[in-house]
């Protein structure tokens, strides 16, 4: 059985401007339904390459394709297929949230038989539902970024672009942001999603691109870049009574890097990929041990990122 095609395809990418090469010869590849974290610094080539992938820049060399179609010589069918929210939208203050998808539905060329319905849906998917009818310039930052996604997702594509989603919203609208993009994944959309913001990306991305001054430095599924780097993961365990009688039963454990004795737990680390979270409760709790808090925390992507990176721009 053959694999699945990737649903993006970039062959050695090359974006220039001028005399200035700001994408260097870049290749990755993301998956049907991947959640997918696009990383690096100002000035790495992140916007560029997302443009080219939105057909609003043309690639200076190499070869991109979307959902099957390449993005230079049949750059409608990929408009068709995605949805772009860029760092800074255009919202129309005049108008209020439906309005505002009124407008666009027509745009999309929505039959207006069914333009109701899909608006009415979205604005449910994205829990704007009670903001129908308020001005579009009285919704907070996070609402209009909702509002973004909700005009996005009005002609139901396959792959969503979202360029810094969560830049400037406060930690309730990036908390809603995250779970919004969740349930996106959960009915099928695939994601590209670039943000300075690593610890939230851990915790929902199934795949991250590194890139730096132009070039991609790791790129894959974000256990394989976990594993490659040799980090931890630390779970924070409270065991019933004293855990004396099994600290040595644990650190003996394959694939346990440490365990630190706190006055209300223990802080165990695990070498990731040779031991999940799973795993090491089973093993615990055959030792006999009564287990009353288990807290594993989310792999640290900002010390991935400082490892494969320099701190430098194109």
């Amino acid at each position: 059985m053959q694999d699945t095609p990737p649903l993006v395809s970039i062959e050695n990418l090359i974006v220039r401007y001028g005399k200035t090469e700001a994408v260097h010869d870049i290749s990755l590849n993301i998956p049907r339904g991947a959640i997918y974290g696009f990383i690096g610094p100002n000035g790495a080539g992140k916007t560029s390459t997302i443009k080219v992938l939105a057909t609003l820049l043309r690639p200076s060399a190499g070869r991109v394709r979307v959902c099957g179609h390449d993005v230079v010589t049949n750059p409608g069918e990929v408009r068709r297929k995605i949805g772009y929210l860029p760092d800074f939208f255009g919202v129309y203050d005049d108008l209020s949230a439906e309005e505002y998808l009124h407008f666009f539905a027509a745009a999309y060329h929505i039959p207006s038989s069914k333009r109701r319905g899909i608006i009415a849906d979205v604005l449910s998917l994205t829990d704007l539902t009670a903001k129908a009818q308020a001005p579009v310039d009285g919704l907070s930052r996070g609402m209009k970024q909702r509002l973004g996604i909700a005009r996005l997702l009005l002609h139901d594509p396959e792959f969503l672009l979202l360029d810094e989603p969560a830049n400037g919203l406060d930690p309730r609208a990036r908390i809603e942001m995250r779970e919004l993009l969740k349930e996106l994944q959960n009915l099928g959309k695939t994601i590209l999603i670039s943000s300075h913001i690593l610890h939230e990306l851990a915790q929902f991305c199934s795949h991250i691109g590194i890139l730096e001054q132009g070039r991609v430095v790791a790129a894959g599924p974000l256990q394989e870049i976990y594993r490659t780097l040799s980090l931890d993961r630390a779970i924070h365990i409270g065991l019933a009574g004293s855990s004396a009688p099994w600290l040595e039963k644990i650190r003996a454990i394959a694939g346990v890097a440490s365990v630190e004795e706190q006055p209300d737990r223990l802080v165990v680390r695990l070498r990731e990929g040779e031991l999940s979270p799973e795993d090491l409760l089973d093993v615990i709790r055959a030792t006999g041990a009564r287990v009353r808090m288990f807290q594993p925390d989310a792999v640290d992507m900002e010390t991935a990122f400082m490892k494969l990176t320099e701190g430098k721009t194109a």
